[in-house]
């Protein structure tokens, strides 16, 4: 099939996300799914009234997280009008009627994010996951899974013949006969993000390198496409030759051939791209908008559509624009100048329309005088040349000589020359020995022969030294991290606010009533209650912490009441007929004031800073744990017990005698604090976050892998919840940065996406939830710094 000449334009414009639209599925005929940050599935048709517009038709809501990979399942005996599987960040698996939109199956078992679906000849649904494993559903069940990768598996593709081949953050592919590996494909230099058929040729892959790959069957490379400027996140081929790719840097780039022949950009990274059979292009922006591109002439939407893009456009561009260094959008409008100075001459650059404009104080007259406008200094910006549709100061042509062809470098001045050489040098497969040649060429043609490095200069990003040619390198890396205002966390946070008196009063009354019951044997003796409020006593003479301590006697006292004191319900007192309810009363997993005192006074016990724990009360105390957990979580499970059981845990972080017992249980304990999300209350959510937080600082010290993923997954999907309470999110936040600087998941969360949960709390009205966010987008910033230099030193 051949596709007109021509340039795609805009065809038409699909609104209904909330936030990124993260992949896209197409439907056969019957139209077109696409999954998003915000939680939803949507499917659309085409419009009846449009040729070749859509219009939405189903909103699918079934996942807790955002959603990304999509799968077609074509009308039949089940599905009348098709099925559609959607795989999330929540790690299921949904498989939805679309006819009803509702969820017929729910495939529970990846302990990490999906990350891709297929489906088999046979019906069987075809899983990947960053938890490295690739799992076969069948029915609802996982019928086999294996460990497929050693690190995230990013991507599944299925052949025609049977076969499927994945995509990893190993930098390989791999093609699979069932859970046999045929061969590894090895050529990117970093994750392998998307895969698509490219038909009668073999397998195309994006990734992180930037490049697009086109692989035989047989693993061999049989074209390279070049041009991003960032993460390349998809790819997709038509059957007349053509491939597109969306990636990070904004742009979806079209190639024939190898060569790409159009730039788009959008206001946005472009997250996925994909053909129709006619040759239109679909792609996902982070705008949350799905956009239609057309090669044909009578598809191309209405005026005012290509003016709002134009005018969507503009403003994105807006946003990232600089005028004398500064970022044009991080600057103070008028409002500013409402604020009076500190002293005499003090300047203030504000945002006027599209230009920053500097006043001074003037004390004598109090008020700002305009200075003027900035603007950008000797030759920057000057030149504002477009390759591949980026503005770059200078674009040179360079000629390499021994019958190499001109070559384009592009170049801006407050860019590290080194840096750029570098980069353009393995981009254009040329050997490293030319470095200082293209460095020479481009302070000579930018006018900066006189540029010289400050030894004791540290770039602001990497706050690495620069490098000086001849020197020796001392440093394997970038140099020094940055510092963090945030982050990492050091020790661990706890919770000691508690009402004693009302508690003891409280557990007395309860007791009292038992005492006049049947079941007088679970009430205490005199003495018990006697030492119940010499525990209390304790408790509030927090000035002598460090000289009191509780016994086993104590400990073993309150795990005694916790495991045979009922958890009552609310109309306990009210009921003449105890002994006629008390099997009711007793089976009873979720009831009020009594259990939860309890279990507040141990939580308090575990601040205290001398616990003297057997090894007997120790077993004691972490059995009664487990239990108490698995009764406050219940269903339905009451709020009240859901704090009071995190706050309990929270606590014992303070004693590395339970950090045994905390390590070793962390998957239990967050799998089953996580299902209860829904029934938290602003002060579960914050206790939950720190639990998250104690854990993050605990498993990096404990070197747990595994754990920190866990640990990572759970407060990414806090951070990414935009209903949070500011301060969970911040300490969600807190976790995720300190995971990334001082554990071992760093390529996970960038799997994750973090830079872009990063960059949403950076624009938060919140102050430390922006400055966290800041914290993380610069350490993302770091490790890219880092893995460009490594990669030079190879």
């Amino acid at each position: 099939m051949t596709l007109e000449d021509g340039e795609y334009r805009l065809s038409c414009v699909l609104r209904a996300h909330e936030d990124d639209v993260r992949r896209i599925c197409v439907c056969g005929d019957s139209g077109i799914a696409t999954s998003s940050r915000d939680k939803t599935v949507r499917f659309w048709v085409p419009d009846p009234e449009k040729k070749h517009g859509y219009v939405l038709s189903k909103t699918l809501a079934g996942h807790t997280s955002f959603v990304g990979p999509l799968a077609w399942i074509p009308p039949g005996g089940q599905f009348p009008e098709g099925g559609i599987v959607s795989g999330g960040m929540d790690t299921l698996v949904l498989l939805w009627d679309l006819a009803r939109g509702e969820i017929m199956e729910k495939m529970a078992g990846h302990q990490f994010q999906v990350t891709g679906l297929a489906i088999d000849d046979n019906g069987d649904i075809i899983s990947s996951s960053i938890d490295c494993t690739i799992r076969r559903w069948r029915k609802g069940h996982a019928v086999e899974f294996w460990e497929a990768h050693k690190v995230a598996v990013q991507a599944v593709l299925k052949l025609s013949t049977g076969e499927f081949v994945t995509g990893s953050s190993d930098s390989t592919l791999k093609l699979w006969r069932g859970r046999t590996c045929l061969h590894t494909f090895v050529g990117h230099a970093d994750t392998v993000r998307g895969l698509a058929l490219m038909p009668g040729y073999g397998i195309l892959s994006a990734s992180h390198d930037g490049t697009i790959k086109l692989w035989a069957l047989t693993g061999q490379i049989l074209m390279e496409m070049i041009g991003h400027t960032s993460l390349v996140y998809s790819v997709d081929a038509h059957l007349s030759g053509i491939v597109a790719s969306g990636s990070e840097d904004s742009f979806l780039k079209i190639w024939r051939d190898g060569t790409c022949i159009q730039s788009i950009e959008h206001p946005g990274c472009v997250w996925d791209v994909k053909f129709l059979k006619n040759g239109d292009i679909v792609t996902a922006c982070s705008d949350g908008t799905v956009r239609i591109w057309t090669l044909r002439s009578d598809s191309i939407c209405d005026p005012l559509e290509l003016e709002a893009f134009g005018l969507e456009l503009s403003q994105y561009k807006t946003s990232r624009k600089k005028v004398g260094g500064y970022n044009l959008m991080d600057l103070p409008g008028l409002e500013a100048l409402q604020v009076p100075g500190t002293k005499d001459g003090q300047t203030k650059v504000i945002r006027e329309g599209d230009n920053g404009v500097a006043y001074s104080w003037n004390s004598k007259e109090y008020k700002w005088d305009k200075i003027g406008e900035i603007v950008d200094g000797p030759g920057e910006g000057a030149s504002n040349q477009v390759l591949d549709g980026r503005h770059y100061d200078y674009v040179f042509d360079v000629d390499i000589g021994d019958g190499e062809p001109i070559r384009k470098l592009p170049y801006n001045r407050t860019d590290n020359p080194y840096t750029v050489a570098d980069k353009w040098l393995l981009q254009e497969s040329l050997p490293l020995s030319y470095r200082q040649q293209i460095v020479d060429f481009i302070l000579q043609n930018s006018g900066q022969r006189d540029f010289s490095f400050d030894p004791s200069f540290r770039d602001p990003y990497t706050g690495s030294n620069a490098y000086v040619p001849g020197e020796p390198s001392i440093s394997q890396g970038v140099g020094t991290a940055p510092s963090f205002k945030h982050i990492p966390k050091v020790g661990m946070l706890f919770f000691d606010s508690a009402q004693l008196d009302g508690i003891l009063k409280k557990i007395t009354e309860f007791n009292s009533a038992l005492a006049t019951d049947v079941e007088k044997s679970l009430s205490l003796s005199e003495l018990e209650l006697s030492r119940l409020a010499a525990i209390v006593k304790i408790l509030k003479d927090t000035s002598h912490y460090h000289c009191s301590s509780f016994a086993d006697v104590d400990i073993l006292l309150l795990l005694k009441l916790l495991k045979s004191w009922p958890i009552p319900i609310d109309r306990y007192f009210a009921d003449d007929c105890l002994a006629s309810r008390w099997s009711q009363f007793a089976s009873q997993a979720h009831g009020k004031w009594e259990w939860y005192c309890l279990v507040i006074l141990l939580f308090c016990i575990f601040l205290h800073v001398n616990i003297n724990c057997s090894e007997h009360s120790y077993e004691a105390i972490t059995d009664v744990l487990m239990e108490i957990l698995v009764k406050a979580t219940t269903a339905p499970p009451q709020t009240a017990n859901l704090l009071t059981i995190v706050r309990a845990i929270t606590n014992l972080f303070k004693h590395s005698c339970f950090s045994n017992w905390l390590q070793s249980h962390y998957s239990e304990v967050l799998d089953t604090l996580s299902s209860c999300r829904s029934f938290f209350n602003k002060n579960a959510h914050l206790c939950y976050a720190t639990l998250i937080l104690n854990y993050a600082v605990l498993l990096i010290e404990a070197k747990d892998k595994e754990g920190q993923a866990q640990v990572l997954s759970a407060a990414l999907e806090i951070a990414e919840d935009g209903n949070q309470d500011v301060d969970g999110r911040f300490r969600a936040l807190v976790a995720v940065g300190t995971l990334m600087l001082k554990g071992v998941v760093k390529s996970i969360a960038i799997d994750f996406d973090v830079v872009n949960i990063a960059k949403d709390a950076k624009g938060s009205k919140e102050s430390k939830v922006a400055e966290v966010g800041a914290d993380i987008e610069l350490l993302f910033i770091f490790f890219c710094a880092e893995s460009v230099v490594q990669t030079t030193k190879m």
